[in-house]
């Protein structure tokens, strides 16, 4: 069963060698995400954790909250080669809308993703996000009411 947890000492090392397939580059890595969460820290609105199946680390997402707008971004999902197309990131992502609506405190949630990422654009619009019109730094942005 998925599940989410802090990165911490016990899981770092894991999160930071999960890696995608040799020149790819839909997502940045895991190392580079995690800096940018320690840079925004003060905002205290960058939330980075493992996506766990049970006990194994298998994913990594970050989210981005802005409360004035009462929306949640999930800003980056990355699964490695080897945890890829097990339902992991599917399972993930609802679990993520079902939080966020059980928190009452959101009215939207946006994610992007690159335009040649098919399999991403596929799971996100199955999931029910629709597409805004748009497009900024090379990604299609998809959003869903809550």
């Amino acid at each position: 069963m998925v599940n989410f947890r802090g990165i911490n000492e016990d899981n770092f090392d894991a999160i930071i060698c999960m890696k995608r397939p040799e020149g790819e580059h839909f997502v940045a890595a895991n190392a580079y995400s995690l800096a940018q969460a320690w840079l925004y820290r003060e905002a205290n609105d960058v939330y980075p954790f493992a996506v766990y199946d049970d006990e194994e680390p298998v994913g990594f997402m970050m989210l981005d909250e802005d409360a004035d707008e009462r929306c949640l971004i999930i800003w980056r999902i990355m699964f490695p080669v080897e945890h890829q197309n097990k339902g992991y990131g599917t399972a993930a992502i609802r679990k993520i809308i079902d939080l966020a609506r059980e928190s009452g405190k959101y009215d939207f949630l946006l994610i992007d993703y690159h335009p040649d990422n098919k399999i991403a654009e596929h799971v996100y619009k199955k999931l029910g996000f629709i597409p805004t019109g748009v497009f900024e730094y090379g990604e299609h942005e998809l959003r869903l009411d809550l």
